[in-house]
């Protein structure tokens, strides 16, 4: 009964309450091709032991970011997190806190995401920051819908270096809006030229710096070539660790910029929970989703911190609503906060150096190397090279030989036979001399 703590009789009741005959009525609306014909393969139940067992083989399958050479990037990425960030976020008086609310019980709470939003806006260059999204996919698709609120347009145009999850959340999102979303093909190391194709139904134009290839770019001119038309600019950023070395998306013109927190405080996650960073000018602030905390003062003159705007469902008409995402991601938030703290500007900026320094020692490295060519001319810690083979079939052989290699672009763009031998690499701060001298020897071994 620890899991299943009603009863037949109980589930009759609830059921007859309802009209309703069987459980299965309540899933009438789900087409007949899409229901299970039968029981989920899955083993018979066992004790507690046992499935603690089981799990601990099926994790013993799994290679360890850190246990091997680990070059993987593409919008997750492994850097170091301090045992006190770990430490922090589990103390008392946040893992009982809860949706602040209640101003006058929650302040820690509340302070720390006004703290959060104070270091977006400064990493990001903008002027406001909200208390966090889902992660960087879903805040890109709600920029997108914010866009087209603020211009009453509704005409997406996507770069093609944006990171491809991103480009199916932006399309998810606003599948069922007016919105209209025009994708390019990814360009790897070439220019792109996306303000030939703004008209007047045009809200924004979403880029990605640096972008999924790892190429650097100033956006400045494409965003005044916007502003003249009265259009938006959405700059998207993947890796957060880059904002402490490269041009601000605020100094460039953006209009709202958002990105992925993940390599703040957070680990790989297994891919999530991750944390969204959303920004924007002041005076779209009304337009912005998610929620806002602001500073004030109470009765007696003192500082304090309170929910400033809230524009979701859960607070106002749905269709006043700015988002439907219930929450921000606190613990996510938190853990971001608490390194970021420990890191100050200086460290923050000198974490950037190092993950810079280390990947042109990694290109330099791999340079010569025959049937491998970098195509970077720009790159923060992730660059882009073309094989001689198949990018998938070395990364796999490389897998065999304890060294994951980087990212083969042909996961993600399956249908792109001319992306097949592209390969994304990716350094960061925990990549050792060591690491590299091995992925070089293995790569000049299967390349040759």
């Amino acid at each position: 009964m620890r899991y299943l703590p009603l009863s037949t009789d109980d589930r009759a009741e609830m059921l007859a309450k309802i009209c309703v005959e069987n459980i299965n009525d309540l899933f009438v609306d789900v087409p007949n091709h899409a229901l299970l014909k039968g029981l989920v393969d899955l083993p018979n139940h066992m004790t507690e032991m046992e499935v603690e067992q089981n799990f601990e083989a099926y994790s013993a399958k799994s290679v360890a970011a850190g246990s091997v050479p680990f070059f993987v990037g593409a919008g997750a990425y492994r850097h170091h997190v301090p045992a006190s960030v770990d430490y922090q976020i589990q103390r008392g008086e946040y893992l009982t806190a809860y949706t602040p609310y209640q101003p006058e019980i929650s302040q820690g709470t509340l302070q720390t995401l006004y703290e959060f939003q104070s270091q977006v806006a400064q990493i990001t260059g903008m002027d406001v920051a909200n208390a966090s999204m889902y992660d960087g996919s879903t805040a890109c698709g709600e920029a997108a819908l914010m866009a087209c609120r603020v211009t009453r347009k509704k005409r997406i145009i996507v770069s093609g270096n944006l990171h491809p999850h991103y480009i199916d959340v932006v399309k998810n999102l606003t599948k069922f809006t007016d919105g209209v979303v025009v994708d390019n093909d990814p360009t790897l190391n070439k220019p792109e030229n996306l303000i030939d194709q703004v008209d007047d139904d045009t809200a924004c134009v979403i880029v990605q710096n640096p972008d999924f290839f790892g190429n650097i770019n100033d956006f400045s001119d494409l965003a005044d070539a916007l502003h003249e038309r009265k259009k938006l600019l959405v700059i998207v950023n993947t890796e957060v660790v880059a904002l402490g070395a490269i041009k601000s998306p605020g100094e460039m013109g953006a209009d709202i910029v958002v990105g992925e927190g993940q390599s703040i405080g957070n680990g790989l996650n297994y891919g999530g929970p991750y944390v969204g960073l959303f920004a924007t000018r002041q005076k779209y602030v009304r337009q912005m989703p998610g929620r806002l905390c602001g500073e004030t003062t109470d009765a007696d003159g003192k500082r304090g911190f309170v929910l400033t705007l809230s524009t979701r469902e859960q607070h106002i008409r749905r269709e006043k609503a700015t988002s439907n995402i219930c929450t921000n991601a606190g613990l996510c938030t938190l853990a971001f906060t608490i390194h970021m703290t420990l890191l100050g500007e200086k460290g923050y900026r000198h974490l950037a150096q190092l993950n810079h320094a280390g990947t042109v020692k990694l290109k330099n490295k791999l340079a010569g190397i025959d049937g491998l060519e970098v195509l970077n001319e720009t790159f923060f810690n992730e660059f882009t090279v073309r094989l001689s083979n198949n990018a998938a079939e070395v990364v796999e052989t490389l897998v065999e030989n304890d060294v994951i290699a980087g990212l083969p672009v042909s996961r993600l763009y399956p249908d792109r036979p001319e992306l097949n031998n592209i390969l994304i690499i990716a350094v960061t701060e925990t990549t050792s001399e060591d690491d590299m001298d091995i992925l070089v020897a293995e790569l000049k071994e299967v390349l040759k």
